[in-house]
C-alpha cells in the first residue's frame, strides 16, 4: 500500500463529484475543484485586446494548418480524417491563450473547453509547425507574453526534494496503472513497429541491458545509479553480479524499489539511498543515469556533471539516457514557465546535445558514443497513453479527479507528439574521462 497521494498544491485529494472518463460534450464546471486547481477553475483576467489578438492569430494559424477546426469525424470509406480541434468554449479558450499563452492552452484542455478525437495527432501538427504559429515580426515580442520560471522551482537541495515529490510521489499505484510490470518510466527500445503492449517489458529490459553494456557493467562491477526509479535497472545490474548503489529523492520510489529488491533476494547487492546526487559518496567503476538530467535544471548541470566525474574511477564509464531538444529551443524554454514546468515537472529542463557535450567537457568528460532513437519513445508513450486511457476507472478509484486525468492525458499526448514531430529526441550517451593533456617539454 502507498500513502495517499497529493495534488500539486500538496493537499489531500478527494473524490471528484462526477468521476469517470473526461467528457467531450461539455466543459468541466468551473466551480469544481477550485481549491485544487485554482487556475483551471477560474478564467484569468485578460484585457479584451489581448483576447482579440489571440483569437485572430491563433484562429488564423489553426485554419492554415492541416487540421479540422470545430469539425466532427469526417472519415469516409476512401479518405483519411485529419486531426481535429473542437472548441466547446471559444471565448474561454482564446482568453486563456491571450493571458497565459501555451500554459493557457493546456489549462483550457484541463478545463474541458476544447477537445480532439486525435489529441496526439493534433499536438503533433502543432509541434511540427511550432515556428509558424506566430508571424515572424511578432516573435520578438515573446518576452511580453511568457512568464518567467518561479524562483520556488529552483533545484536547491530542498527545492529538488520538493520538485521530485510533486511528480514521483503522486502514487505508486497511479504509475502502475499505465506502466508495464517492470515499472520502467523511460523510453524502451523495440525490435519492430508498431510496438505492442505485450512487447513493452522485453523492450524495457533491452534498453536497460544496452545501457549496462555501454557502461561495461559485468560480474563484480561497482555501479552507481543516479535516479533509482522503481529499481528495475538496479535489479538487472545486480543479476549480472554487480554491486549497486542507487540514489533517489522519491520516498515512494525508494520504498517500492527496496521491496522489489528484497523480493528478488538481492538486498546484499543493492543499496537504495534516499540521497541527492550532489551528496554521492565513493568512487565507482561505472555510473548510469536514465532520464535524470532533465530534472536537474540548467543552473545545476555543472554540479550534476561534476558529480558524475567525481564518482568515476580511472578508466570508468558513464552511460546516460537523456531526452534532448534543439539548442535554440532549449534556450527559449529555459527562460520560460511552461505548462509542463507548472503542472508536470517543476524545475525541469530538457537539455540539448550541445549543452550535454559542453557541460561534460567542463567537468573533464569526453563523449565516447551518442545514439538517438526518438521513434522508440513515441511508441513507448503511445502504449502508456493507451493503458492510462483504459485505466480511467482505476485512476478514479485512486482518488484522482477528472481535471487530473485530463492533465495526465494531455501530458502523455504532448510528450508523444514531441517525439513524433522530432521536436524532441532521446539519446544514449557514453562519457569517459578526458585523456591527460601532454605537457610541453
Amino acid at each position: 500500500m502507498t500513502r495517499p497521494a497529493t495534488t500539486p498544491d500538496h493537499q489531500p485529494r478527494t473524490s471528484d463529484p462526477n468521476p469517470g472518463a473526461p467528457g467531450r460534450a461539455a466543459a468541466i464546471p468551473r466551480q469544481a475543484g477550485a481549491a485544487r486547481w485554482p487556475d483551471v477553475a477560474r478564467l484569468p483576467t485578460a484585457r479584451p485586446a489581448r483576447t482579440a489578438v489571440a483569437a485572430h492569430l491563433v484562429g488564423r494559424a489553426l485554419n492554415r494548418l492541416p487540421l479540422d477546426v470545430n469539425a466532427g469525424p469526417t472519415r469516409g470509406p476512401d479518405t483519411t480524417r485529419r486531426p481535429d480541434i473542437t472548441l466547446h468554449d471559444p471565448d474561454a479558450f482564446f482568453r486563456r491563450i491571450g493571458c497565459d499563452g501555451l500554459i493557457g492552452f493546456g489549462e483550457s484542455y484541463m478545463a474541458g473547453e476544447w477537445d480532439s478525437d486525435d489529441l496526439t495527432g493534433l499536438l503533433t501538427v502543432l509541434a511540427t509547425h511550432v515556428d509558424d504559429l506566430v508571424p515572424a515580426p511578432l516573435r520578438g515580442l515573446r518576452p511580453l507574453w511568457v512568464s518567467a520560471r518561479p524562483g520556488r522551482d529552483r533545484n536547491t537541495r530542498r527545492g529538488a526534494r520538493e520538485n521530485i515529490h510533486r511528480h514521483y510521489d503522486l502514487s505508486n499505484d497511479l504509475f502502475a496503472s499505465f506502466l508495464d510490470p517492470t515499472l520502467t518510466y523511460s523510453s524502451a527500445v523495440f525490435t519492430a513497429f508498431p510496438a505492442r503492449a505485450e512487447d513493452l517489458p522485453a523492450a524495457q529490459h533491452r534498453k536497460i541491458d544496452r545501457l549496462l553494456d555501454l557502461a561495461h557493467v559485468t560480474d563484480g562491477t561497482e555501479l552507481l545509479e543516479i535516479g533509482t526509479g522503481w529499481g528495475e535497472l538496479a535489479l538487472r545490474a545486480a543479476a549480472r553480479g554487480a554491486r549497486v548503489t542507487t540514489l533517489t529523492l522519491s520516498a515512494e520510489q525508494a520504498g517500492l524499489a527496496r521491496a522489489r529488491i528484497h523480493a528478488a533476494g538481492l538486498t546484499d547487492r543493492v543499496d537504495v539511498q534516499l540521497r541527492d546526487y550532489r551528496d554521492a559518496e565513493g568512487r565507482y567503476d561505472a555510473v548510469v543515469s536514465v532520464e535524470m538530467i532533465e530534472a536537474v535544471g540548467a543552473e545545476y548541470w555543472p554540479s550534476y556533471f561534476a558529480a558524475l566525474r567525481g564518482a568515476l574511477r580511472p578508466g570508468g564509464r558513464v552511460a546516460l539516457q537523456s531526452i534532448t531538444m534543439g539548442h535554440r529551443q532549449m534556450l527559449n524554454t529555459a527562460a520560460t514557465h511552461t505548462w509542463i514546468s507548472k503542472y508536470v515537472f517543476p524545475g525541469g529542463l530538457i537539455p540539448s546535445r550541445r549543452a550535454i557535450t559542453e557541460h561534460a567537457a567542463a567537468a573533464g568528460l569526453r563523449t565516447v558514443s551518442d545514439e538517438g532513437f526518438a521513434e522508440h519513445y513515441a511508441q513507448t508513450l503511445r502504449l502508456w497513453r493507451e493503458r492510462f486511457t483504459a485505466s480511467r476507472q482505476t485512476v478514479t478509484d485512486l482518488g484522482f479527479d477528472t481535471v487530473f486525468q485530463r492533465l495526465w492525458e494531455f501530458y502523455l499526448a504532448y510528450s508523444e507528439a514531441g517525439f513524433r514531430s522530432r521536436y524532441l529526441d532521446v539519446r544514449q550517451i557514453v562519457l569517459a574521462e578526458k585523456p591527460p593533456t601532454a605537457e610541453r617539454s
